[in-house]
C-alpha cells in the first residue's frame, strides 16, 4: 500500500516507524543534550543520586597502621620458633587514643581493633591466643585489664604481620574513588565519608509531570458507566517513577479535546523538565498528541518497532515550554514496557547515570515468535537450585493483559525477526 501524504510529511521531518536501537540512540543524544545540573548535597540527603563528578581519594586509607583484632601487638621476630614465647606487658593502646609506646625486644603491647600500630610493633596476635600471667596477685584487675609487671604467654603464634591493617592498603592518595554517573549506594556513600568529605556533587534529579488521557478514563472508587474503564496508568507510572527516586506530579485526567490537552500541557511544559503521557498518541480519531506536538514542538521520532508500546513518541515542547514531552501508548502493559525500556533509559540519560547491566536468563520454555518487532515479553524471572538464571515467559501476552504483568517481575527481550526460541536459550531481560 503506498504511504500516504501525512505519512510522508511525517518522515520527512522525524524518524518514524523506526527500530528500537534508533529509538535508544535517539533518547541517548536528546539525554545528552539535555544533561541536569550538578548540585550539592550532604552525604544524609544524597543516597540513591547519581555522583556528578569523579571522586579521589585525599587520604589514605587506612590512614595508619592498626589492629584488626583485639589482642596484643608485638614484635614477630620475638616468638619461638616452635612452642610458647613469654613477652613482658608494657602497655594498653586503645582505638582513638594514641600513647607514646615503642616496643623493645621482648615486650608487648594490649591493643584494641583499630588502635594504631605502636612503633617498633610489627604483628598482633589474637586475645584467644595468649595466657596472662600477672607477677603478683594482688595486681590481677576482675575486668582483666593490664596491672604493671604482668607478662602474656603467646600460645599461638600468628604469622609475620597477621591482623595488621596496613596504611592505604584499601586505597591511596589519588585512587579513584567515586565516578561520575554510579548510583551512590550506602556503601559508596560510606566511602566518601571514610574520606572526611561532608558532601557530594550529584545530578539533580529531572521534575516530572504525569498525564493520563481519555474520556473514558475514570478515577478509582469511582462509579462506572457504559464505556468506562479504570485509570489504573497513573498509579502505575506515579510507582514507576518514584521506584526511581523520582517525585512525579500527577495532573488531572486530560478529556479528548486539542484545546484543553493544549493548555495544561503548556503549563507543565513550562514548570517540568519532563512530561510523561499515556494514551492519545496512536493515530485514531481521539489521538491529539502527535499532530499538536509535531504543530509545536519538535517531534524527535513517532512509532518504534517495538510490541508493545509501538506509538511512542518523544518531543521537545517548542512553544509549549522547555520539556521534555514522552507519550506512552494507553494500554496498561505498553506503559510498563515503553517506561521500563525508554522512559527509564531517558531519564537516567538526564541525570548521566552509567548504563545498566544487562541480565540473562534461559528460557524455561519454548516460545515461538511470529512476528518482526522486537518484542518486551512477561516472565518470571528465578535462580534455580543450581544457581541457573531462568524465566518462565507468560502466554498471556496482549497490551491490555495487566493480570499477567502483575505476576511477572520481568520483560523478555526479543529481538526483530519471527524466531522460535527453545527452551534453554538465553535471552536478555529488563527487570521490573
Amino acid at each position: 500500500m503506498p504511504a500516504s501524504p501525512a505519512t510522508d510529511r511525517q518522515t520527512a521531518e522525524f524518524p518514524f516507524r523506526i527500530g528500537f536501537d534508533e529509538a535508544c540512540a535517539i533518547v541517548d543524544a536528546v539525554a545528552a543534550e539535555r544533561r541536569l545540573a550538578a548540585i550539592p548535597l550532604s552525604l544524609s540527603r544524597a543516597h540513591g543520586h547519581v555522583q556528578a563528578r569523579d571522586v579521589v581519594a585525599g587520604l589514605p586509607q587506612p590512614p595508619f597502621d592498626n589492629s584488626a583484632m583485639d589482642g596484643f601487638a608485638l614484635r614477630h621476630a620475638d616468638l619461638a620458633a616452635d612452642g610458647p614465647t613469654r613477652l613482658q606487658l608494657v602497655g594498653d593502646q586503645f582505638a582513638g587514643l594514641t600513647g607514646d609506646f615503642r616496643l623493645e625486644p621482648g615486650q608487648c603491647l594490649r591493643i584494641t581493633t583499630g588502635a594504631q600500630m605502636p612503633e617498633g610493633a610489627d604483628t598482633v596476635v589474637m586475645k584467644e591466643n595468649t595466657r596472662i600471667e600477672a607477677s603478683r596477685i594482688e595486681a590481677t584487675r576482675i575486668d582483666g585489664s593490664r596491672a604493671d609487671g604482668d607478662w602474656v604467654e603467646v600460645l599461638v603464634a600468628p604469622r609475620p604481620g597477621q591482623h595488621v591493617r596496613r596504611a592505604g592498603e584499601d586505597s591511596r592518595v589519588g585512587d579513584l574513588l567515586l565516578r561520575a554517573g554510579d548510583v551512590l549506594t550506602p556503601s559508596r556513600i560510606a566511602l566518601a565519608a571514610s574520606q572526611g568529605i561532608a558532601q557530594l556533587d550529584v545530578a539533580r534529579r529531572p521534575t516530572v509531570a504525569v498525564f493520563a488521557t481519555g474520556d473514558e478514563l475514570v478515577e478509582p472508587g469511582m462509579p462506572l458507566r457504559p464505556g468506562q474503564i479504570y485509570n489504573s496508568n497513573r498509579e502505575q507510572l506515579m510507582g514507576l517513577l518514584r521506584a526511581e527516586g523520582l517525585e512525579p506530579v500527577a495532573f488531572p485526567t486530560l478529556p479528548d479535546d486539542p484545546a484543553q490537552i493544549t493548555s495544561a500541557l503548556r503549563h507543565a511544559g513550562e514548570a517540568f523538565d519532563l512530561v510523561l503521557t499515556c494514551g492519545g498518541v496512536s493515530a485514531g480519531e481521539k489521538d491529539h498528541l502527535p499532530a499538536l506536538l509535531q504543530a509545536r514542538g519538535r517531534v524527535r521520532f513517532w512509532k518504534v518497532r517495538m510490541k508493545p508500546g509501538m506509538p511512542l513518541l518523544l518531543a521537545e515542547g517548542g512553544t509549549l515550554g522547555p520539556a521534555l514531552f514522552l507519550c506512552l501508548p494507553g494500554n496498561p502493559v505498553s506503559v510498563l514496557a515503553t517506561w521500563l525500556a525508554i522512559g527509564r533509559r531517558l531519564v537516567d540519560g538526564l541525570q548521566g547515570r552509567a548504563p545498566r547491566p544487562l541480565r540473562r536468563a534461559r528460557l524455561t520454555d519454548a516460545w515461538h515468535k511470529r512476528h518482526e518487532r522486537l518484542e518486551f515479553l512477561r516472565g518470571r524471572w528465578q535462580i534455580d537450585a543450581a544457581g541457573v538464571s531462568q524465566v518462565t515467559p507468560n502466554p498471556a501476552d496482549g497490551s491490555h493483559r495487566m493480570h499477567a504483568a502483575a505476576d511477572s517481575d520481568a520483560l523478555i527481550v526479543l529481538g526483530e525477526g519471527a524466531c522460535d526460541y527453545d527452551a534453554g536459550a538465553v535471552v536478555e531481560l529488563l527487570p521490573y
